[in-house]
């Protein structure tokens, strides 16, 4: 009997030391990428919380908001640039991603209401909003609640439509449990995803090859961060309740909307998501490029273009 008290108390010990230095190895990793990739912006406080913003350029203005997981780097890594000569272009940080704080409730629509205050802090007008993969969904949800504050819609691999079934490479972020969100968090999440990364690249950005300075130019280490884990999870677990709604409401657009969409995209389907969400909405047109999910990374180029509203690709009727 004591020996196995012995051996019990030993593999607690061991269990809770290796336990510690995943917490201390995942702060640390947080205090690196933070330190190697500073905030590139400005911070505005709004009433859904404090988001970290870029502006560049003068001229008609543009809001530009990123995906799942991402960050404003998604677009500053090219497409900003190739913008800013001729448009006032502003560029955010999602609640909960890359140095913008996440409030306690940060669904979509808690989200566009937060943009919606972000156009009047910044005198904004009425921009020309580009949103890429969720952000896409965001956009759409800040038309429809906030269409006095909107000109247009550019969405970019936009999603419009709940998923049969969560993407492969986002299962491992199906936890229901928040203490065990926290515990994996601050432990084995980091570890974990850099492991993983060159699998969930590839799966990202396949057919085409992701870029070899993804991580630092375009920001993806900002991604081990145990905060930023946390929101994605919790953008993931609230579409359910919320993108049914707003996919039944897309025919109250009352705007323009052009939706550009790489014909190999391995993450969302482009039926489902573009051609679906044209043929809900009045002024809408859908044009198919050879490419798959990432275009604002992988063909910066053609992006800002499409942004600009010139002709890039094959035009879908339907």
């Amino acid at each position: 009997m004591k020996y196995l008290k012995t051996t019990a108390y030993s593999i607690l010990a061991l269990g809770g030391a290796t336990l510690g230095g995943l917490v201390l190895f995942t702060h640390r990793t947080a205090r690196k990428v933070r330190a190697a990739l500073p905030p590139s912006g400005s911070f505005v406080d709004l009433p859904g919380g404090r988001l970290h913003v870029r502006e560049q350029g003068t001229g008609p203005v543009l809001l530009l908001v990123h995906g799942l997981g991402g960050q404003m780097g998604q677009f500053t890594y090219q497409v900003v640039e190739k913008l800013a000569a001729d448009y006032r272009v502003v560029v955010v940080d999602r609640p909960g991603s890359g140095y913008s704080q996440r409030p306690a409730s940060a669904d979509l629509l808690s989200q566009a209401d937060t943009l919606a205050a972000l156009i009047d802090k910044l005198n904004l007008g009425r921009p020309l909003v580009v949103g890429h993969s969720l952000g896409g969904a965001v956009a759409l949800a800040l038309a429809l609640n906030h269409p006095g504050r909107v000109a247009g819609l550019a969405l970019v691999a936009p999603l419009s439509a709940l998923p049969e079934t969560v993407p492969p490479m986002f299962q491992r972020l199906m936890i229901p449990s928040r203490w065990r969100r926290q515990l994996v968090a601050w432990t084995v999440a980091t570890p974990l995803s850099m492991r993983r990364s060159p699998q969930v690249m590839k799966a990202l950005f396949g057919p085409e090859t992701p870029p070899h300075d993804y991580a630092t130019k375009a920001g993806g280490m900002l991604s081990l961060q145990p905060a930023q884990f946390l929101a994605t999870i919790a953008d993931l677990e609230a579409l359910p309740t919320y993108l049914p709604t707003l996919t039944a409401r897309l025919p109250e657009l009352r705007l323009p909307v052009r939706v550009l969409y790489g014909r190999h995209d391995a993450v969302l389907d482009w039926t489902t998501n573009g051609r679906a969400l044209v043929e809900r909405v009045g002024d809408a047109t859908l044009q198919l490029v050879e490419g798959g999910h990432m275009l604002p990374i992988t063909q910066p180029d053609l992006v800002a273009r499409f942004i600009r509203g010139e002709m890039v690709g094959e035009e879908v009727t339907v």
